[in-house]
């Protein structure tokens, strides 16, 4: 057990000491305030304050965990070994930088409560991040981190044996439209079909009626395809299907449909179900729950995970809907069109409201590829040779790689061609 002395003990501190030691080093924690008990202690310690007590392992403090709310602080950013890092911590600490301050601001997402521009569905971009315009975003710098203190402790306490992690795939499929074609009822189907003359789109025309006549399968229904790899493969995915009513934004089978129920109760035989909330559910928590009564109706189990559509996220709104619902796990922290991490972790996480500055019992899953980012390489060889890379970074310091893609990714598209490959390389990875 790790015991830190620290001039003050508050949730900022408890709550980022615990992920670096705990959820990534396997290490317990404690905290004083007690210089005795501090010196009686006889196995891993550290002093977390502004100046050392003797000659203990120590890391001068920022004062960021020991406020509250935001304020406009000053971050410079510099290179450190083979990453980067930021709240400089002076010649006398152990560390260079300050990486417990350094990781609250990236795991509560400091930045993204404070004024950005945002794009057009209102999300927070890679671009405005400080991760990105650092160029950092590519590493988990917060378990990179992590390991630094392990190294440091280690020649500080060098009979002692830290609890090695293991590189995990965490896979999730994101199902906003399970058919192309199929269940769509008369009127979209008609309005689809003169869509598809009027554009003279004649091969799709006559796509969706040989899979409305049974002739073909619908290019959307992958899942045969994904409960074969599901079968494989140890961990279950999770795949989220979005059950929200038909809009500008969410176009998915009606849940009245016996189908589309079916398809959902088979997919959860094999897999981890949960949903994909729908554009309107994201500020509404009423039509949020409805859609979560929904899922549990079909599956007859506890709704455990979610994630927002189009991976938007309002902080902390839509964070805090999800704990008022009991909602426990989130797949919403990445982005869309940047390989990278977010957050600047491959380690789960709780969600920290900076408002009421209190830890959550809601579980934040960052994911770090989504397949969209991968369009943006134009040949297969550089779609393999960027991922690899990533799978690499995550491999490094034994985290965990969570890949978010669609149901339509799998099917013989030419936009998606060589995704199957792409996906079961990061499968491989883990074996």
């Amino acid at each position: 057990m790790l015991l830190v002395y620290t001039h003050k003990i508050t949730p900022r501190l408890k709550y980022t000491f615990k992920h670096i030691c705990k959820r990534i080093l396997g290490l317990e924690v404690k905290f004083t305030s007690k210089v005795e008990d501090f010196i009686a202690h006889d196995s891993l310690k550290m002093s977390y304050t502004k100046q050392p007590l003797s000659n203990e392992l120590f890391v001068r403090s920022h004062s960021l965990l020991f406020e509250q709310g935001l304020s406009d602080l000053d971050i410079n950013v510099q290179s450190w070994d083979n990453t980067k890092g930021f709240f400089l911590a002076g010649e006398r600490s152990d560390l260079p930088y300050d990486i417990f301050a350094a990781s609250f601001y990236l795991l509560s997402r400091y930045e993204e409560y404070l004024p950005h521009v945002k794009d057009e569905y209102g999300r927070f971009m890679a671009k405005e991040s400080i991760a990105y315009t650092n160029w950092f975003l590519n590493q988990p710098v917060v378990d990179i981190w992590a390991y630094k203190l392990r190294d440091v402790l280690q020649q500080k306490f060098p009979e002692y044996n830290f609890n090695e992690r293991h590189y995990e795939v965490n896979p999730v499929i994101d199902v906003p439209m399970a058919y192309y074609f199929r269940q769509k009822g008369l009127l979209r189907t008609i309005g689809g079909s003169l869509s598809d003359i009027g554009r003279f789109k004649l091969k799709q025309l006559y796509q969706r009626y040989s899979v409305l006549m049974g002739f073909k399968r619908d290019p959307y229904d992958t899942f045969k395809w994904i409960i074969t790899k599901q079968k494989q493969f140890k961990k279950k995915f999770m795949v989220l299907f979005l059950l929200g009513d038909y809009s500008t934004y969410d176009k998915n089978i009606n849940t009245n449909k016996k189908e589309f129920i079916s398809l959902i109760k088979s997919v959860a035989d094999y897999c981890d179900v949960g949903i994909k909330a729908s554009y309107f559910a994201l500020d509404d928590l009423t039509i949020l729950k409805k859609e979560k009564l929904k899922i549990e109706v079909i599956t007859n189990r506890v709704l455990e995970a979610v994630r927002n559509s189009f991976s938007k996220l309002n902080l902390p709104t839509s964070y805090r809907n999800f704990v008022e619902l009991e909602i426990h796990q989130d797949y919403s922290m990445g982005y869309v069109d940047t390989l990278g991490f977010r957050a600047g972790t491959c380690t789960p996480f709780q969600f920290y409201d900076l408002d009421y500055e209190v830890q959550t019992p809601l579980q934040i899953n960052p994911y770090h590829c989504m397949d969209f980012a991968l369009l943006k390489y134009q040949s297969q060889l550089d779609k393999t040779e960027h991922l690899q890379k990533l799978i690499d970074e995550i491999k490094a310091v034994n985290g965990t790689f969570t890949p978010i893609f669609h149901n339509y990714t799998f099917s013989d598209s030419e936009r998606w061609e060589g995704f199957r490959s792409l996906f079961n390389l990061i499968l491989e990875s883990a074996e």
